[in-house]
């Protein structure tokens, strides 16, 4: 009995450092897995910036000699560019950015108040299965390449929209966008415009849905209960929560609309000028499918001059992420 007695201590000892040996191996493996994350996470942030300034880098140096070489060099690659038709960067770019900024703006406008009736069909109105299904044809439409939409709207959307775009003239000709002659086959801004604005609708789409479906229920529940019909609770407790997703949404399809190179390239009869005739060929030109069509015959002031178009281009583009940043980083303090 005595040797039982005096057992159970010992037997407690040992259990009570094994267990607290556990605990402390536990503990140790716990905080050694949070170091090597945080270490990750920050490797992984600090990527984004060096790949960032490597491309900024990279832009600024390649495009230096369109505006330190030589002025007669850079003269006469800006009017081989051109066509003959300018010799200074400014009077090269201004068109080209013109023609970049209406072309995503229209695509955007189009494409933005769809997405958003989507979204919000595919989270308050659609039956669960048929939500489902909608949800996956969006995400399968996000992943289909540019050039796909390129070929389609070449092949498909020009012949078909070419009398739709003569009606449109007859009818509302008297609206200067609207005026004619209309472009046949219609290779114009309007076109091209509608098929990015189809391109960028299943990624806006995407971002509005998820945000949309992220509404506190709660907030629709007690609109819905006060008497509020269907679109009223939508009015009053959905979009003013998903008012900053949504700005950031329409900021990544129009991202898209104007880094956009393969599809303006495919459709768009290009021209040179500030028209806002959105009917009529060889008007209007975007910055990235202009890189393209003359970067293999550019000679090197050429492809410096071209480069330094990518690089207002880059410019342009994070001048307006920063200023949708700043919206909606305004609209989530309130």
């Amino acid at each position: 009995m005595k040797n039982m007695a005096s057992s159970q201590p010992v037997n407690n000892c040992k259990s009570n450092q094994v267990s607290s040996f556990t605990e402390a191996d536990a503990t140790q493996s716990g905080h050694l897995a949070d170091r090597i994350f945080k270490i990750l996470a920050w490797t992984a942030g600090i990527v984004i910036f060096v790949a960032l300034a490597a491309v900024t880098l990279f832009l600024i140096l390649r495009a230096l000699p369109a505006f330190t070489g030589s002025p007669a060099d850079r003269a006469s690659a800006l009017d081989a560019l051109s066509g003959g038709r300018v010799t200074s960067f400014l009077a090269y770019v201004g068109p080209l950015l013109f023609g970049t900024v209406i072309i995503a703006g229209l695509s955007l406008l189009v494409a933005f108040p769809i997405s958003v009736g989507i979204a919000l069909f595919i989270t308050h109105y659609a039956p669960r299965k048929l939500s489902t299904l909608l949800s996956s044809v969006i995400d399968l439409l996000a992943a289909i390449p540019s050039v796909v939409y390129g070929l389609w709207g070449a092949l498909i959307v020009v012949p078909a929209i070419t009398g739709f775009w003569a009606w449109v003239a007859h009818y509302l000709g008297w609206i200067p966008l609207f005026s004619g002659p209309v472009a046949a086959p219609a290779r114009s801004v309007a076109t091209v415009a509608l098929v990015l604005a189809v391109m960028i609708v299943p990624i806006i789409t995407s971002v509005a849905r998820d945000i949309c479906a992220q509404a506190p229920r709660l907030q629709q529940e007690a609109a819905l209960a006060l008497g509020a019909t269907k679109w009223e609770t939508i009015r009053l407790a959905v979009l003013p929560f998903a008012k900053s997703g949504l700005i950031s949404a329409s900021m990544l399809g129009l991202g898209r609309a104007l880094g956009e190179t393969m599809a303006v390239l495919m459709i768009l009869s290009p021209g040179f000028s500030y028209s806002l005739h959105l009917l009529r060929a060889s008007t209007s030109q975007t910055i990235a499918a202009n890189i393209a069509s003359q970067f293999p015959e550019a000679n090197a002031m050429g492809v410096a001059s071209l480069i330094a178009t990518g690089l207002v281009l880059f410019l342009i583009t994070f001048l307006v992420n920063f200023i949708a940043r700043r919206i909606t980083g305004k609209g989530s303090s309130k």
